[in-house]
Formats: C-alpha cells, sequence, structure tokens
C-alpha cells in the first residue's frame, strides 16, 4: 500500500489520458480523417500534462463555467479546485458543437490528439489576465500569449495520441506521475517535497533543497522541460548541471531528479497553486515555495506565492506548501543563510539568482565562487561558449554571403 499523498480529484486516483496499444493504433487512424486544428507550444503541452496524468482529474480542456470558476474562485463547476484555466482556442468559425477534431503541433506538425467539441464559446481575455496574472500589460509573457489567443474556445474530453519528443529526448528524467510514484513507493517516502526549477540550479536552489532534505523523506528536484521565454538555459544544458551537482553534493537516495513538459505561464503566485496542483499527482506532499516562486519581471511580490495559499478554500490541495525564507551567501556568516538565520545587513549578502548567472555568462563574466560548484559552473561556461561561437559563425555566414546557405 502506497504511503505517498493521493492523487488530485474527488476520487484520488490518476486519469491518464494517453492511448495505448491497439486504442492508440485506431485512434492515429481515425485522426488522419479529422478535420485537425492547430494547437499552440502552451496547448501542446497541455495536452500532453493531460495525457500523463499529470493534470488529473481534468479529462480535457475546460468549458466556460469551469473557465469563469477558475478565474473567479479557483473552483471548477463540478466543485474540483484548480487554479488556472486550461484551454483551447481556434478561430476557424465552421467548427461546431459535436464534431470531433484532430490536435496538430504548431511547431512540429505531430498530431497530438483528437478531441469532441462539446462546447464553443468567447471569453473576456482581459479578465482572465486580470485574475491569472494580475495585470493586464502586454509586456507579461503570460499576457501577450492569452491576449493572442484564437477568437473561440473550444471545450471536450481529448484522447492524447503523442507526447511529442519528451520520452526520447529527456528519457533519463522525463518521468509520468504514476512513474515517479513507484520511484517514491520503492524508496518507502511518503513525504516528498518538490523543487521547481526552470534555471540552473544555483547555491540557493541548493539551499531550499538540503532544507527539505532534513524535513522531509526526499527531494523531487523538478525541473521544466517544456518552452521557455527567449535568454533561458535550455533544458539539456540544465540537466547535465543539475546532474553533477546531485552526484557531488548530495547524501546518495535523498533526492530525484525529474523533468515535466509544461510551458511556463509566468504567472506567480497562481503558477504556484498550479504547481502544487499537479505535484500532488507526482506523489509529492509539498511544495517548497521561496522567493518569487513562477515570477517574472516585477509583476509579483517576493513572497505573494507563498500567501496565495492562504487564500484558497480549504481542504483544495493535499499537497501543501513549504515556504522557506529569502537565500542568500553571507560573507560574514560565511556560508548560505536565510533572512530568519542571519542578523547581517544587505552589504554583507550575495543575492542569487538565474538572471545573475544568465547576465554574467552571457557577458563573457566570472561567476562568484559562492554562486555555485566549479563543476556546474563548468558546464554552463562551455555552454555559454559554444553560443558565442555559434553567433560568430552566423555573422560571419551573413558578411561572406553564406546566409541563406543550408
Amino acid at each position: 500500500m502506497s504511503k505517498l499523498v493521493p492523487p488530485h480529484g474527488k476520487e484520488e486516483r490518476l486519469i491518464p489520458l494517453l492511448l495505448e496499444g491497439d486504442a492508440l493504433k485506431a485512434e492515429e487512424k481515425k485522426a488522419k480523417s479529422l478535420k485537425q486544428l492547430t494547437s499552440t507550444s502552451r496547448e501542446t503541452s497541455d495536452l500532453i500534462m493531460l495525457g500523463i496524468g499529470a493534470f488529473t482529474p481534468l479529462t480535457g480542456f475546460m468549458g466556460k463555467a469551469d473557465w469563469q470558476g477558475v478565474c473567479d474562485k479557483y473552483l471548477m463547476a463540478d466543485g474540483t479546485f484548480w487554479p488556472i484555466p486550461i484551454t483551447f482556442s481556434t478561430d476557424d468559425e465552421d467548427v461546431k458543437e459535436g464534431d470531433e477534431v484532430a490536435l496538430k503541433d504548431v511547431d512540429t506538425g505531430t498530431i497530438i490528439a483528437t478531441m469532441k467539441v462539446t462546447e464553443k464559446y468567447t471569453v473576456d481575455k482581459e479578465h482572465e489576465c486580470k485574475k491569472v496574472f494580475g495585470t493586464t500589460d502586454m509586456e507579461h509573457p503570460g499576457v501577450e500569449k492569452v491576449m493572442g489567443q484564437a477568437k473561440y474556445n473550444l471545450a471536450g474530453p481529448v484522447k492524447v495520441i503523442s507526447e511529442s519528443f519528451y520520452p526520447e529526448q529527456f528519457k533519463e528524467i522525463y518521468h509520468r506521475p504514476a512513474e515517479s510514484r513507484k520511484i517514491f513507493d520503492d524508496k518507502g517516502w511518503s513525504r516528498v517535497a518538490a523543487l521547481q526549477l526552470r534555471n540552473p540550479m544555483h547555491r540557493s536552489h541548493e539551499f531550499l533543497a538540503k532544507i527539505a532534505v532534513e524535513v522531509m523523506d526526499g527531494v523531487y528536484i523538478h525541473q521544466l522541460v517544456g518552452k521557455l521565454k527567449p535568454g533561458d538555459i535550455p533544458a539539456d544544458v540544465r540537466v547535465r548541471a543539475i546532474q553533477a551537482l546531485v552526484d557531488n553534493y548530495f547524501v546518495k537516495d535523498t533526492v530525484v531528479q525529474g523533468g515535466y513538459p509544461m510551458e511556463m505561464r509566468y504567472a506567480g503566485p497562481r503558477e504556484a497553486l498550479l504547481h502544487a496542483t499537479f505535484r500532488q499527482n507526482y506523489g509529492c506532499s509539498h511544495m517548497i515555495i521561496g522567493r518569487d516562486h513562477a515570477g517574472v519581471g516585477d509583476y509579483y511580490g517576493p513572497f505573494d506565492a507563498q500567501k496565495i495559499f492562504e487564500e484558497i478554500p480549504e481542504g483544495a490541495l493535499k499537497c501543501k506548501n513549504l515556504n522557506i525564507d529569502w537565500t542568500f551567501h553571507c560573507y560574514k556568516c560565511m556560508g548560505m543563510a536565510s533572512m530568519k538565520t542571519c542578523p547581517h545587513g544587505k552589504e554583507d549578502r550575495l543575492l542569487l539568482s538565474g538572471t545573475l548567472v544568465r547576465k554574467t555568462l552571457s557577458e563573457g563574466g566570472d561567476l562568484p565562487k559562492e554562486f555555485s560548484h566549479p563543476e556546474v559552473v563548468a558546464i554552463l561556461k562551455e555552454y555559454y561558449q559554444n553560443l558565442d561561437e555559434k553567433v560568430e559563425v552566423k555573422l560571419h555566414g551573413a558578411a561572406t554571403g553564406d546566409a541563406n546557405k543550408k
């Protein structure tokens, strides 16, 4: 009997929508004969999350009542807690309720799923942005995505027929919820904290993870391998950097590295809730919430993502927030510390962030030794050096008339 927290939803069981065997072959064949609609990269990633059961108990894209309830009250029409609308949009005027359609990824052209359309509706996109992102500023990448959605939302159950390239490209860390649960069960874990990552793991992340290791059975270092914003470090580089840290600086069998295919929305507090919701499906009892979780720019306060857990309906989530204060390296303490443990002033503190590493390394600078361990820094430096070389080659090709060569 598993000791792990149950999956989210009233049934407390995983609901994967990914077809297998004969059912998969039949649906693949049928999909070729259906009207094909193009899904954005975000919609594709949501389909894969639905497919692997990470978005349990959702069985497809939300209708208008669910959309409204999620925006305004964190609740779907049937009372199930959910923090961010999961929707699909199209400009196709001919699609109508009752139709069955195939959903094709915009980037790869691969048919990811089929959907039985149960509802076609329009929404107030600005209202969604105000509720989910707390802003309608088009400079916010999440707002830009929502405001750029097509005219109509389509609701209905989906059958997922592809996970795209994720299982192959990230086979060592790509986990479906059933798989991560088996890993935790095999280790005998019951209290598991998830650490959300979209940047290379620096010393602040390491400190967060090690605090959690002290009070949990284990930590799931769960990084996003889906689409990020321009300038972010690619997933394969982050995977190598994190593994170097895990192999050399953590006690064996206290952490597991995993990857998931969702695209970031940069919704700050609301996204923290979404992260906790699907981490419950992965088997995590706790979600580490540190400074500026899932934020972007200056749209959110540093600890808004912690405060929002106090606003949701009581009992909404079984995955609880593990709040950890602002962490940094203190030169007087001679090590990592937090606002709760360090009595010194800001002049003695080195604040560490993903933004710092990207800016410093992209400009050819050296990171402070307190930022990360040498094994990690070496991997990141190699990436930026190769990136510079690619840019130089591209520029050279353009200058010599080779820009159009394949």
